[in-house]
């Protein structure tokens, strides 16, 4: 007689795990600024892939990327990829952001923090796979204000200043879970659900500070977020050498255009300056809508991607995406942004992952280039980003050989986006990305005659 008996085999990957989504979940689940970008006030504010920096740290190249130097990799970006899963998996991480914001002669600078992502992949059967968890969806905030004199008209002789003071804060998360499976030898499919929510926090305001008395009016506009998402994924296999090692991968993957929930609130209200110039609590109320139920649309974005890889020694991909966000409205109004478009080119290169006395050797090197075309297009110009990226992979000593590797990869990204032409922001940044990798066996099969 046989008796088959599913065992945890260690304890402490249960801390593990809690301590992960404790850590990552509450840090994503707060609507907190993590952004100082001005381009953060348009549409949902700046929206973020949905990657971790081993993916990072070749240029963001993810949709046709699963098992990465024989690891076994969360891609949420195509979930096709879970199909793959052999190991019970863990991915947490947190970020970094040191920009510098120029415009004209002004020179700001700004630095963020953020844990970014907790995901989990667990194995089905042989070829399938289900991974839920947590990632950032978008970020906004943002604080500028333009000066004019003549109350507004720019007039030289009037020196009587208008201030147009712009603010913003909030973020979105996007909760998911997942399920990846494999058809025949070559073919992977696969499918997430996911809830998309958060604030949004937006202030405009007309302020005349040096005239006592005037009322000067402030707009404070919130939409509380929540709705269902949905990704899907494809990915095509091509195997060559003489142990089938080498893959050529082709994959799309899609967010689709569904519509979120959304309670807004808008408030109009006026306020005075005292005669020293200090802003007085608001006067009076002049509008106040709250609790009103609106849509979010979101627009279809489309993945297309292609990898070649030697399992175990190099890597080189591309992405190419659409994001049809000229379709995004809110409550009803179409936003104004235009249609994106992304290149992603990378790779990654290890010199042995074997070598016994050369730990250089067994580490993952990474570079890339991604070029996006934003949705934004402000006075008269398309606002565009480039940035360069580079990445680490650290493997450490397993806790139980055969069945268990661990890893930490850094990645980083330089980059510029926006121009200092037509009164435009310009800003340079460096992103910096550290997320710690776990694969495991978490559930052997004993067997007793």
């Amino acid at each position: 007689m046989q008796l088959y008996t599913l065992i945890m085999t260690k304890h402490y990957r249960i801390f593990i795990t809690i301590l992960f989504a404790i850590i990552a979940f509450g840090a994503n689940a707060q609507s907190t600024a993590t952004t100082s970008s001005p381009y953060s006030r348009y549409g949902l504010g700046i929206v973020d892939p949905i990657q971790s920096p081993q993916t990072i740290g070749m240029g963001g190249i993810s949709t046709a990327i699963n098992q990465i130097s024989n690891y076994n990799n969360i891609n949420p970006a195509n979930p096709a990829s879970y199909g793959l899963l052999t190991l019970t998996t863990i991915d947490a991480g947190f970020s970094s952001n040191l920009m510098t914001l120029s415009q004209g002669s002004i020179t700001d600078h700004n630095s963020n923090f953020k844990f970014s992502h907790v995901a989990f992949g667990i194995p089905v059967s042989k070829k399938s796979a289900i991974s839920f968890g947590l990632f950032p969806y978008s970020e906004m905030g943002y604080n500028t204000q333009v000066t004019k004199t003549g109350f507004g008209s720019g007039s030289s002789v009037d020196t009587n200043v208008t201030n147009y003071a712009y603010s913003g804060e909030g973020a979105l998360s996007k909760a998911y879970i997942g399920y990846g499976f494999g058809i025949g030898k070559h073919l992977y499919i696969g499918a997430n659900a996911s809830y998309i929510f958060g604030d949004l926090h937006q202030y405009s305001s007309t302020q005349i500070p040096t005239l006592y008395g005037m009322l000067n009016p402030i707009i404070e506009s919130s939409n509380v977020v929540g709705g269902v998402n949905y990704d899907y994924g494809i990915q095509y296999s091509f195997d060559f050498g003489e142990y089938s090692t080498q893959h050529l991968v082709l994959g799309y993957s899609t967010q689709a255009n569904t519509s979120l929930n959304s309670t807004n609130s808008y408030i109009v209200s006026q306020f005075t300056y005292t005669s020293d110039g200090t802003q007085n609590v608001a006067a009076d109320t002049v509008l106040n809508n709250q609790q009103t139920k609106t849509k979010i649309q979101l627009p279809q974005i489309n993945h297309f991607g292609i990898s070649f890889q030697n399992a175990g020694h190099f890597l080189v991909g591309a992405d190419y995406t659409m994001g049809h966000w000229s379709a995004l409205t809110i409550d009803g109004v179409n936003q104004g942004l235009r249609d994106s478009k992304t290149i992603n080119i990378g790779g990654e290169f290890t010199p042995n992952n074997t070598a016994l006395r050369n730990y250089f050797a067994r580490m993952d090197y990474q570079a890339g280039f991604k070029y996006d075309q934003s949705y934004l297009y402000l006075n008269n110009t398309n606002i565009k980003s480039y940035s360069f990226t580079f990445g680490l992979g650290f493997p450490l000593a397993p806790a139980n050989v055969g069945n268990s590797f661990y890893k930490i990869n850094f990645a980083a990204e330089l980059g510029q986006t926006g121009t200092l032409a037509n009164s435009l922001v310009m800003e340079k940044y460096i992103t910096l990305h550290l997320n710690f990798v776990i694969n495991d066996r978490w559930f052997l099969k004993y067997k007793f005659e």
